[in-house]
């Protein structure tokens, strides 16, 4: 959809409140703990992140039956800001594509298994 004054697209939804306090790639890139500023932690491993990638290149094989089922040893080696909206996650199998919107990913922690989700612990007054 275009603006009508401007005839320019309408940016994407953009939630400030998805956007986490703290994100880190763990050692050897195996998965990104993210940290909201509700108390919502999560991590999410590289595996998960590589099947959830919404990429065109990603979305055509799901359509097409040839989206692998799992990647095994897979592992995150690159984490890059996208204009404040989102994250470039690269993969150890080259797949360097997929832009992951911070409310994307805050769906996919809200998804996470119990033991990959938890609260933060509070800080004391």
């Amino acid at each position: 959809m275009a603006d009508h004054a401007t005839g320019l697209p309408n940016p994407p939804p953009f939630d400030p409140g998805a956007i986490p306090e703290g994100a880190t790639l763990s050692r050897g890139g195996l998965s990104l703990r993210l940290q909201w500023s509700d108390g919502l932690v999560a991590t999410l491993p590289a595996e998960r992140l590589r099947l959830r990638c919404r990429c065109a290149w990603c979305t055509r094989d799901r359509v097409e039956n040839r989206f692998p089922e799992a990647f095994g040893g897979i592992t995150v080696t690159k984490v890059e800001p996208m204009g404040g909206y989102a994250v470039h996650i690269a993969f150890s199998d080259g797949h360097a594509r997929g832009i992951f919107p911070w409310s994307y990913l805050r769906a996919l922690a809200a998804e996470a298994p119990p033991v990959a989700l938890q609260a933060a612990p509070r800080k004391a007054a």
